[in-house]
């Protein structure tokens, strides 16, 4: 007898439903199903209660793990409602799509394409502007075999479509397994993609699809089952035979009755756990709601259309907010599948697995926020692990600000598990079986490959935060001789800091950072010989630069703690902003630097403001320096009266030809100031030091020229909205 075709729409719990029922109507000798064959001894596994979908087959090359493709499974797929039908009943099934081996030789950009959704060309012309809803209306919600009908439709489709040579070649692999399967079986059952149904059902010669298979090579893949989530399963995300509402499909095929009110007591719910009041009568009425829009757009039953909008109107208020979290939570769904523990894999995902288990830390598809103190062991370790899986490209944690400070016991990170770092896996396979040994191994190679100094630097930040004691010794070595090369002192300052840190936290995370101390040092005595030199003839941005640099090795050697180093560092900064001619950038960050290390007091600042602020000095030139020093914040101006009235008194002495040229290196120096000091600043210089008339502001008021003040009323009149006048 010939083969039944069962044409299905890809993850379509109605196409689900038909496809069971037809199976126990009228059971095959054997069920092919559309998909790789390589995947053939992984079927068996559909038993499995451990496998619980969402879940995905995963193929790779062997020689090239990045050549990888998923082929996704949902509990209202019908291939998956198919397999796990046969493997229950004992019916023999197997995948007959063209093997994934086949190198890919279509060149993409000249292919012709399908239609972009066949089911789409149905929908518009049964007069549906969605395809989904024409799908529930003929197949979800009726629930009734169409499988003929949507043969004949999908053949009157492809008549007049252009052909994809991809899909031509896997028919011809499809109908070749068919002819060898008729040998072998009487009853065939066949569940495949609806567009490939008219292909299957046409009468080929054997030679024809002979020659289309002829001379293909093959290559060497392997297969295995990983978890998957629906929002991977969701169109939106790239997958091609995705849907836009997996959550609800989901509903759809676990609910077979009261789909609409029982999905609308579960949107009550996620609105609850959100602090909004919803009551039973929102439920009731929204439901009612859904049912009357129904009727009147002519629909069998309420689809996502009408829940949706009846949701939105009588539980959500009308505030698009609360939909999008119903959407976000049910619609499309925060469900992760799960696999057996004794999946075959590759030795690095089963490691890392082991290791999830021993720290307690779940792969979970939402993200949350991971709060660790490094104190204690679990917490420690849970830290490492995350900095190990980001050596590898497997970014499972990021780190976000330390919202309690900058204390070096706590780290913060934000965790979410992507399906796609199964292939990140068997890609960092090729550095080890274990995370610590395939973590240590392509760290080392970084460190073997670097060609400047600030690579070795990240390093050897990373072999800190990971605990990669192994590959220590090899990135230090690396460290010494890139130091020892690079003549460049931006490159030695951009260096130092992460080196001090590592140096200043090792016992913190419990490292042995033995030899680093030495490299330190030598690094800092290379910056404070280089540094002079490297001042000279700066431009605007290269002091900028220059000033940066040395905030950095100045915060750096504070966190090093080394009196020796600190007394190397102050003498030669002391000697550089003594220098005449230094640009006024980093002269004014090197004063501000010695005086709050205490070796220069208030009347040697003032001393050296009042030379760049000199009538005879260039405006521009000031205002650098006046940045340089005050950059980081304006407490000296609040807490010194003489240096208040010093800056006070040069930005009145401008010249209007000159203020427009150094407004911008005020507004940005005054402008980081934190609120409280700008409004503190403000205060002193209208009321002076003593809240009275007395002091700086005084003088500054009676010296106001009243016809310049004037000129500016009319503007403040119009931006204010009132009228202004000089009192």
């Amino acid at each position: 007898m010939p083969e039944r075709l069962y044409g299905i729409r890809h993850h379509g719990p109605g196409s689900a439903r038909a496809v069971v029922r037809e199976l126990d109507r009228q059971p095959p000798d054997v069920l092919l199903i559309e998909g790789p064959p390589e995947a053939d001894d992984l079927v068996r596994w559909a038993a499995d209660d451990g496998l619980r979908p969402p879940v995905a087959l995963l193929g790779y090359s062997v020689d090239d793990p990045a050549r990888a493709a998923f082929w996704p499974f949902a509990v209202f797929s019908p291939e998956w409602q198919a397999i796990r039908w046969a493997v229950r009943r004992g019916v023999p099934v197997r995948f007959f799509d063209l093997p994934y081996a086949y190198a890919p030789e279509f060149d993409r950009e000249k292919r012709a394409r399908r239609p972009v959704d066949p089911i789409g060309e149905l929908a518009a012309a049964a007069g549906y502007d969605d395809p989904e809803r024409w799908w529930e209306d003929v197949v979800e919600h009726r629930g009734v075999p169409v499988f003929a009908a949507i043969e004949e439709a999908m053949t009157a489709i492809r008549e007049s479509a252009e052909e994809d040579p991809s899909d031509l070649v896997r028919e011809a692999h499809m109908r070749s397994v068919l002819r060898a399967e008729r040998r072998r079986h009487d009853d065939i059952a066949v569940v495949c993609g609806a567009w490939h149904v008219p292909a299957l059902a046409r009468k080929v010669p054997v030679k024809d699809d002979t020659a289309l298979l002829k001379g293909r090579r093959k290559t060497k893949v392997a297969f295995t089952w990983v978890p998957w989530t629906y929002g991977r399963l969701a169109s939106w995300s790239g997958y091609g035979a995705g849907v836009r509402s997996p959550g609800w499909y989901h509903h759809l095929f676990t609910h077979a009755s009261d789909v609409v009110p029982r999905w609308l007591v579960d949107a009550a719910g996620v609105l609850r756990a959100e602090g909004v009041p919803t009551s039973s009568a929102h439920v009731i009425e929204a439901t009612r709601l859904a049912e009357a829009l129904a009727t009147l757009r002519g629909r069998p039953l309420a689809g996502l259309a009408e829940v949706t909008e009846a949701a939105e109107a009588v539980m959500c208020d009308g505030e698009p907010l609360r939909t999008e979290l119903i959407a976000r939570r049910l619609v499309v769904g925060e469900r992760l599948g799960t696999v057996p523990d004794a999946m075959p894999a590759v030795p690095l995902a089963r490691d890392l697995a082991a290791e999830q288990r021993s720290v307690r830390l779940r792969p979970e598809p939402t993200e949350r926020a991971l709060d660790l103190d490094l104190r204690r062991e679990i917490d420690l370790r849970r830290s490492r692990l995350l900095h190990r899986l980001r050596t590898l490209d497997l970014p499972w944690g990021e780190r976000t600000p330390n919202r309690r400070g900058t204390g070096t016991f706590r780290e913060e990170w934000r965790i979410r598990w992507q399906p796609e770092f199964a292939v990140r896996l068997v890609e960092g396979s090729m550095w080890g079986t274990t995370v610590a040994s395939a973590a240590t191994a392509r760290v080392t190679r970084r460190a073997d490959a670097a060609t400047t100094l600030a690579e070795v630097t990240e390093l050897v930040e990373i072999c800190l935060l990971a605990d990669l004691g192994d590959a220590y010794p090899r990135v230090l070595a690396a460290l010494d001789s890139r130091a020892a090369l690079d003549t460049d002192v931006h490159h030695l300052m951009a260096a130092l800091p992460a080196l001090a840190r590592t140096s200043r936290y090792g016992d913190v995370r419990r490292t042995d950072v033995s030899g680093l101390s030495a490299v330190t040092a030598g690094l800092l005595a290379r910056i404070c010989a280089g540094l002079p030199a490297a001042a000279v003839s700066l431009s605007d941005d290269a002091a900028q630069q220059l000033r940066d640099g040395m905030d950095g090795v100045h915060q750096a050697v504070a966190l090093l703690g080394d009196d020796a180093l600190r007394e190397l560092w102050l003498t030669t900064i002391a000697a550089l902003a003594a220098r005449p001619g230094l640009h006024g950038l980093p002269a004014g960050r090197l004063t501000r630097l010695l005086l709050d290390a205490g070796r220069l007091d208030g009347a040697e600042v003032r001393r050296r403001l009042r030379l760049p602020l000199t009538a005879g000095g260039s405006p521009a030139s000031a205002a650098a320096w006046v940045e340089g020093f005050l950059a980081g914040g304006g407490l000296l101006l609040v807490h010194d009266e003489a240096l208040l009235s010093l800056v006070d008194e040069w930005l009145a002495d401008i010249p209007p030809e000159s203020f427009e040229d150094v407004l911008p290196l005020l507004r940005r120096t005054f402008g980081g100031f934190d609120a409280g000091e700008r409004r503190a600043i403000g205060e002193r210089v209208a009321h002076g030091a003593g809240g009275g008339g007395g002091g700086p502001a005084a003088e500054t008021v009676a010296a106001i020229d009243r016809e310049r003040a004037a000129a500016v009323l009319p503007t403040l009149s119009a931006l204010l909205g009132r009228e202004l006048e000089m009192r």
